[in-house]
């Protein structure tokens, strides 16, 4: 990580200002009240078809620009940011609104210099650390180094990048980013956390399931709202439904949750700390953004290792799952994006190379000799 203040690039349509839910609010007006005009009915960055699709007029009017509220919590956000970061608004709006939202952005956020905000519609070619958007197809095109999702109804299903739910969620992200990483060099031998972070299909279970028959090694049991598969044991996950997982979630039994193909996963600190602190190796497949929360919370203790393989092969493996069609399309969609993620992890494994060649490498980026079966 650069030792320098971070350039946070901030998307502001439904990031900084309501767009959607503004522009919904101006049609309800002049149609009444629409189970078409929710918020939660706008599933796509594309047409729906309907009259909600009346709201994309909005976005080229100047008066629209002008007049959209400041999502609440946002002017604390941004004066928050800046005393960590350079920020940077990236903004595409049409030619006529360019002034509307230029002024609007210098006097609603004074401490960001006029000479930061930036508008058009090549985000793809802006240099920066983070960017914050709520359009997948910015976060997959950009250039920043840590490019992050910020929730929205039309973003729900994508998995397996860095996403936030809110303002605190980013500059939690951020600090993780601007300071985790300086640590020195993580070190689990004596206890920790490795986690295994890749796509779908790349091994994460298996490489975790091989270690664990090491004693040294550990598998925490996360908590999901998913389905069991069929043959999975109860040692696998700790299935549990919806409702409970988000009243757990709210009571703050997990250090960490996430969503993947629409379904929750969280890993509660007791199953994790009592492992850690008695010299064990915590194993974790996981998601990128669960393995940075470890990362912040274990430092130097938290390893993350990328499983990689080759994509036809993860392609085949995700095809051939005894899963639903719309799981399969939520997890090819998000191939891309968790590809992006070995940047963030201290060093890799290549699954294709078999789980003997896996093991053996972690073995030597952990410093361990050989396998131990307890005896």
């Amino acid at each position: 990580m650069r030792k320098y203040r971070l350039r946070i690039g901030l998307d502001v349509d439904d990031v900084l200002y309501e767009c959607n839910s503004y522009a919904l609010s101006l049609l309800k007006e002049k149609y009444g009240d629409s189970p078409l005009l929710n918020i939660n009915h706008i599933n796509t960055w594309g047409l729906l078809g309907d009259i909600s699709d009346e709201r994309i007029g909005f976005f080229s009017s100047p008066e629209f620009v002008r007049n959209q509220p400041i999502t609440p919590g946002a002017q604390k956000f941004v004066r928050e940011l800046c005393k960590i970061a350079d920020v940077f608004f990236v903004t595409a709006v049409p030619p006529e609104c360019m002034s509307a939202r230029a002024e609007r952005l210098a006097k609603d956020f004074p401490e960001v210099p006029p000479g930061n905000i930036i508008i058009g519609t090549r985000k793809d070619v802006v240099s920066l650390d983070i960017l914050l958007d709520d359009a997948a197809h910015n976060v997959s095109s950009s250039q920043a180094s840590y490019p992050v999702l910020m929730r929205r109804p039309w973003n729900v299903d994508l998995s397996g990048l860095l996403s936030v739910n809110s303002y605190s969620d980013f500059l939690h992200l951020a600090k993780i980013i601007g300071n985790s990483f300086l640590e020195k060099t993580p070190d689990v031998s004596h206890g920790g956390v490795l986690c295994l972070v890749g796509p779908s299909g790349t091994g994460k279970t298996e490489i975790a399931t091989e270690l664990v028959k090491d004693s040294r090694f550990v598998k925490p049991l996360t908590t999901t709202t998913r389905p069991r598969m069929n043959n999975e044991s109860d040692e696998a996950y700790r299935f549990i439904t919806h409702e409970q997982f988000i009243a757990e979630k709210d009571a703050g039994k997990f250090i960490e949750t996430t969503v993947y193909s629409k379904y929750y996963y969280g890993t509660s600190e007791n199953q994790i700390a009592p492992a850690v602190e008695s010299g064990k190796i915590a194993v974790i497949p996981i998601d990128i953004c669960g393995a940075l929360t470890l990362k912040n919370i274990y430092r130097s203790r938290a390893m993350l290792v990328f499983t990689a393989r080759d994509k036809k092969n993860i392609l085949m493996d995700i095809l051939s799952r005894q899963t639903t069609d719309e799981d399969k399309v939520h997890r090819l969609m998000s191939l891309d994006f968790e590809l992006r993620n070995i940047e963030f992890c201290d060093f890799s494994v290549t699954y294709d190379s078999g789980i003997g060649a896996c093991i053996d490498t972690i073995y030597e980026k952990l410093h361990l000799k050989g396998a131990d079966d307890g005896v």
